[in-house]
């Protein structure tokens, strides 16, 4: 069978990564071209990693003959755009999460990938990191019972630039979506509701820029679980990224990973290295996980294991949560699917 060729749209941080696991670890694939709009970190990553092509223009890999599959790496309000100008060429697609930040845009993007018979994967990689899928293997397997409790940790070790804040569609749709997704993916089970509370604790300028820095929400699943999950944007020790299954029969929960597993005892304490700092760092297994899945899923002709489906249904659950935090009540997803015709 021969390599998936691959071109990629976005030579920034995570275009980087992608095109490092391929290189380095996936040799089913060949990157044939990058695109940037800024032709200088297109020509360089091409450069660093011996990509035969590159250019400033995303049509140059989406046109191109040779390329079986395209990867959106571009920003957020795009990658809609692009996946439907991708599937109309026959392109199978990885793309990014999310999808987009509205409703209309990611059915149209699903549509378009019907209609035209092509794979898409989109990447929500914390379901394929190795302590979080342990843990829901686990939960799955029924070792632990009826699920009754699911509980879900992000925090960020240093807020982002305010600026960003104000393009990224807020801390629900930008950081908590991987939370969202996790949840249902650990509990087995829909969210049927949700109720949110968002404060500024962190840096008065995310809140300038109508964002919240820090967020809980509770959730209620169809099966009755119930869950939570917190966020906050500076967690002083490092990048905390833990999730906890509690069942009839037990409980399955991770912890962060370090740089070693070194722990020290001494008569002033027993010590242990502080989680790994750099979301990259943390989950970089993840991403090389989930792009061998992608490559697999598209060579073999099976179905992918992210599919827009599964995409918008953390979506859903970041509106439901803003619609929350503003009207100070618990939003159903059933609301929100109708008010947004899904």
């Amino acid at each position: 069978m021969k390599k998936l060729n691959i071109g990629i749209i976005g030579a920034g941080r995570i275009g980087n990564v992608h095109a490092e696991s391929i290189t380095y670890h996936i040799p089913e694939a060949h990157i044939v071209m990058v695109s940037d709009v800024d032709e200088n970190k297109a020509r360089a990553l091409a450069q660093r990693l011996s990509i035969p092509q590159w250019s400033a223009d995303y049509r140059d890999i989406i046109n191109h003959p040779e390329i079986d599959a395209v990867l959106v790496c571009s920003p957020t309000n795009t990658h809609a755009d692009i996946s439907i100008e991708a599937a109309q060429a026959k392109k199978h697609i990885f793309c990014e999460k999310p999808v987009d930040l509205t409703v209309k845009k990611i059915l149209a993007a699903k549509a378009a990938v019907e209609a035209n018979g092509v794979q898409i994967q989109i990447g929500f990689n914390r379901r394929f990191d190795h302590n979080h899928e342990k843990v829901r293997d686990i939960a799955a397997s029924g070792a632990l019972g009826k699920v009754e409790i699911v509980k879900i940790t992000s925090r960020d070790p240093a807020p982002p630039p305010p600026e960003y804040a104000a393009a990224s569609g807020g801390l629900f749709m930008d950081m908590m979506i991987h939370d969202f997704d996790m949840a249902g993916f650990l509990a087995g089970s829909a969210v049927k509701d949700v109720y949110a509370q968002g404060a500024v604790l962190v840096d008065p300028a995310i809140g300038a820029a109508g964002d919240i820095d820090t967020a809980i929400v509770t959730l209620t699943f169809e099966n009755g679980a119930l869950g939570v999950i917190d966020n906050s944007r500076r967690a002083a020790y490092g990048y905390d990224q833990r999730v906890e299954v509690f069942g009839e029969k037990g409980m399955a929960a991770n912890e962060n990973d370090c740089d070693t597993t070194v722990r020290v005892a001494t008569a002033q304490g027993v010590t242990t290295d502080k989680p790994q700092y750099f979301f990259l760092e943390r989950y970089m297994g993840s991403f090389i996980k989930e792009m061998k899945a992608f490559v697999a899923a598209v060579r073999d002709g099976t179905p992918t294991p992210v599919t827009v489906d599964d995409a918008l249904t953390p979506v859903l659950l970041a509106l439901a949560a803003q619609k929350s935090m503003a009207e100070g009540r618990r939003v159903s997803v059933q609301e929100i699917r109708e008010e947004h015709h899904v």
